[in-house]
């Protein structure tokens, strides 16, 4: 019968937590119940209207009321940007999806759902703001529209 040498077990044992600890790490966290990833600090509306001035008020206005003909498709294809306030769409998607758009892209979240050739000129964020920046910014934008909106919102 061979023997087993205890040092090598110890150390394959030591290797395999090692390398579950890590796996569980670096393993996204589920999102919260309202789409948002886990464990973010509390929601700054101050600090997402001032976000929202300086990294989204020259594409959807400071009013958040979109570019001119946000409808219609630009030369090259791509939509200008939306209004964020209630005459737009935004409020039409949830939080998850948003944050999505936001932090990834449009073309990326779009492809993300099986669109083909996405047409959206939403650049991704990730690389520019935190993960509670951006919520912090959506919950600014949703902060802004009417009571009868964000009822129907909650309701869902």
């Amino acid at each position: 019968m061979p023997t087993v040498d205890r040092r090598n077990v110890t150390i394959l044992a030591g290797i395999t937590v090692g390398i579950g600890l890590a796996g569980f790490a670096l393993w996204p966290s589920p999102p919260s119940a309202d789409g948002f990833p886990q464990g973010l600090p509390p929601v700054d509306l101050r600090a997402g209207k001032a976000i929202y001035a300086a990294q989204c008020a020259s594409c959807h206005g400071i009013e958040l009321q979109g570019a001119p003909d946000w409808r219609m498709p630009g030369p090259d294809g791509t939509f200008p940007a939306p209004p964020h306030d209630e005459t737009g769409h935004t409020w039409h998607h949830d939080d998850a999806m948003l944050f999505a758009y936001t932090k990834h892209g449009g073309a990326a979240a779009m492809r993300a759902q099986g669109m083909v050739e996405p047409n959206s000129g939403m650049p991704a964020f990730a690389d520019i703001l935190t993960d509670a920046e951006i919520r912090d910014v959506l919950s600014y934008i949703g902060s802004t529209w009417p009571d009868r909106i964000q009822a129907a919102r909650a309701s869902r």
